[in-house]
């Protein structure tokens, strides 16, 4: 059974339609200052059918002011149990500090559980403390494991 969505009375966190492309690569922008972001309701759309991906939003009066994406990743190391992989965590800069965050996270974590997930890696660049100190207060440890990234620019080198 899949957690449709959270309601609170501070906003509401559903999967992303093809709807909210545009507010999502708002957010990307405010995450990552990258011309190249360009976020398409297609892209979207398909992560909507997805029984993996997860692509969450979080509303607040009826705008799309949070986005997490949560990749569930087969595994064969605990009886064949997945884990998952949350990434691109962001809540715009106008209301962050009102919960919104934690509420997202939670409902990433609800659906880890119902999809008997071993464990959530969150990835988050190492330039941003204030983040860092906010995934840590959410349960997250960020001296167990190290993470490592190698861009599509750099798969073949060394």
């Amino acid at each position: 059974m899949e957690s449709s969505g959270t309601t609170d009375q501070r906003c509401l966190i559903r999967r992303a339609t093809a709807d909210d492309a545009v507010a999502i690569q708002s957010l990307y922008q405010e995450l990552v200052d990258d011309s190249q972001i360009h976020v398409l309701p297609d892209q979207i759309a398909a992560l909507a059918e997805s029984p993996v991906s997860f692509l969450l939003v979080a509303e607040a009066d009826g705008v799309v002011c949070a986005t997490a994406l949560l990749n569930v990743c087969a595994d064969v190391m605990y009886v064949g149990q997945p884990f998952g992989v949350v990434e691109n965590v962001i809540v715009s800069q106008d209301i962050r500090g009102r919960g919104l965050g934690k509420l997202l996270l939670a409902h990433v974590e609800r659906l880890a559980i119902e999809r008997d997930c071993t464990k959530l890696m969150l990835l988050s660049g190492s330039h941003r403390p204030e983040a860092h100190a906010f995934f840590r207060s959410c349960g997250f440890a960020g001296e167990t494991k190290q993470a490592f990234v190698k861009y599509r620019s750099q798969f073949g080198t060394r």
